[in-house]
């Protein structure tokens, strides 16, 4: 198995990018395995949810990504 930092200076890039978001206010450190990111068509991350948050609550949101109704 493989694993890679998430936080701190040796955090993977991806990581990086998906914690700075949209308007770089996700920077703070994931607490725990299972933090949401919702990105857009363009790689561009929309928003960040809690481990805690079940995926039927942010239903809405991806359906409003992809064009859904």
């Amino acid at each position: 198995m493989y694993q890679i930092e998430v936080n701190g200076e040796n955090a993977s890039p991806v990581y990086k990018f998906l914690k700075a978001g949209r308007w770089m206010i996700f920077e703070d450190d994931i607490q725990w395995n299972f933090a949401k990111f919702l990105v857009d068509k363009n790689g561009k991350v929309v928003d960040r949810y809690y481990p805690t948050t079940s995926p039927l609550t942010i239903e809405g949101n991806i359906k409003k990504l992809l064009e859904i109704s």
